[in-house]
């Protein structure tokens, strides 16, 4: 049923258009919360399949490593880009591209596994991390249009729903012999064709599906309601972001809370694996282990939604801190004992959760609508390529020390930001 033609244009988002507004929220919320399971399926299967596959294709541990951070990196170069193409065009537009570049990514590496083509395996897992790019920019598309005091949830519900895609992608090694049996690829070739048919589904179904685009509404209501300001589109440099993070402290803070969450969780969780099997652990023991973190940062999303709209940004990040510290501590002291590796990656996860939740609600509210869109997309890209730093220092740092020294190093980093959420406590 075709909207209003005033909702369309922008005209009424207030008074008796609350109703329409809320109605569209719902609409765009559920739209992205069924794109962000089909797609992230695809998504899911880089940092698993994606990792086994370069690992066979190059025969190298030296050309695997960098292989296997090609999909982090391409969500950190393409972040910004596609956030200027939200802020010029529209999210419908930016997310259907996203995921679009994404399935052509798992689609180059069809032959790459296939025929053992090492240029093709790069460029694909490049490409594929543009998925990983455009699902989290999903959650920033589902607070466009809701109220402030529902932002944290409505980016919980998003974060939370890409836990099913990341379960079950980790796992397409099963179909995907099914598949390649039938057509004649071998199992990592049927894997990724199945993730490039998820993703280019999830572009399609944005594509059809997200009228009318919320950011583009949003937009077209807040230059009605000050005719003098310049549309959000006209302005997404790079320039322009750093020039409102220098005045605007709020958005200083949420960016330095995601930040400081994204290297901690990623250092910690990405040299886990190589620990567990450096004391005998099993390939099963660290997919379990690795299994367990993963829910820990999307399963409890949702209420980590909750609790930052009910008590504050402040109050999450505080908990999501000591819920790091208690992970840091347990996996420093003891390094050896598996059953406190896995309570140290689950409270890991969690800490994770609740300060990346907080943090990107809270600059959602405070960025302002000049820079939303291209700001958020360069949060994203900014976060996923320290992600590759912290991932890339991590693995000489536990060769030369051990996981103990990580976990010191990794509460280090935290230092900051716990002294700037306790002490300055109006930054949140």
């Amino acid at each position: 049923m075709r909207e209003p033609r005033q909702l369309i244009h922008g005209s009424e988002l207030k008074g008796d258009g609350d109703h329409w507004r809320r109605r569209i929220q719902k609409r765009t919320v559920w739209i992205l919360a069924i794109t962000q399971v089909v797609g992230t399926v695809g998504v899911g299967v880089a940092p698993s399949i994606g990792i086994l596959l370069a690992e066979e294709v190059t025969s190298n541990e030296a050309w695997a490593g960098l292989a296997r951070t090609a999909s982090t990196l391409g969500a950190a170069l393409l972040g910004l880009p596609l956030g200027n193409l939200a802020a010029r065009f529209g999210r419908r537009v930016a997310l259907t591209s996203g995921w679009w570049i994404a399935a052509l990514g798992g689609l180059l590496l069809v032959p790459a596994a296939q025929y053992e083509q090492v240029v093709l395996l790069f460029v694909g897992l490049l490409l594929i991390g543009s998925g990983s790019a455009i699902s989290l920019q999903a959650r920033f598309a589902a607070t466009d249009l809701a109220a402030d005091a529902h932002k944290g949830r409505s980016l919980a519900l998003i974060v939370w729903v890409g836990t099913i895609g990341n379960v079950l992608g980790p796992n397409l090694g099963i179909p995907g012999r099914i598949l390649g049996s039938v057509i004649g690829l071998n199992v990592y070739a049927g894997a990724f064709l199945i993730a490039g048919v998820c993703m280019f589904a999830a572009g399609a179904l944005v594509f059809m599906f997200l009228r009318p685009d919320p950011l583009m509404l949003l937009q077209r209501h807040e230059l009605q309601a000050r005719p003098a300001a310049v549309p959000a589109r006209s302005k997404g440099s790079f320039k322009r972001i750093f020039q409102e993070l220098k005045i605007n402290k709020r958005a200083r803070y949420a960016v330095f809370a995601i930040l400081s969450a994204q290297v901690v969780m990623v250092s910690v969780m990405t040299m886990t694996p190589v620990h567990i099997t450096h004391h005998g652990g099993s390939v099963t023991l660290v997919g379990f282990t690795i299994s367990l973190h993963i829910l820990g940062m999307y399963a409890l999303a949702p209420v980590v939604g909750h609790i930052t709209d009910r008590f504050g940004h402040r109050i999450s990040i505080i908990l999501g801190l000591v819920l790091f510290a208690g992970s840091l501590i347990s996996g420093g002291l003891w390094p050896t004992d598996m059953n406190w590796i896995m309570t140290s990656l689950i409270m890991l996860g969690l800490g994770w959760s609740f300060v990346n939740v907080a943090g990107s609600a809270l600059f959602s509210t405070v960025v302002s609508d000049e820079t939303r869109a291209s700001a958020q997309g360069g949060v994203d890209a900014l976060s996923n390529l320290c992600g590759a730093i912290a991932a890339f220092v991590a693995g000489p740092l536990l060769m030369f020390t051990s996981f103990s020294t990580l976990t010191v190093i990794a509460a280090i980093v935290l230092l900051p930001l716990t002294a700037q959420t306790v002490f300055r406590p109006h930054s949140a």
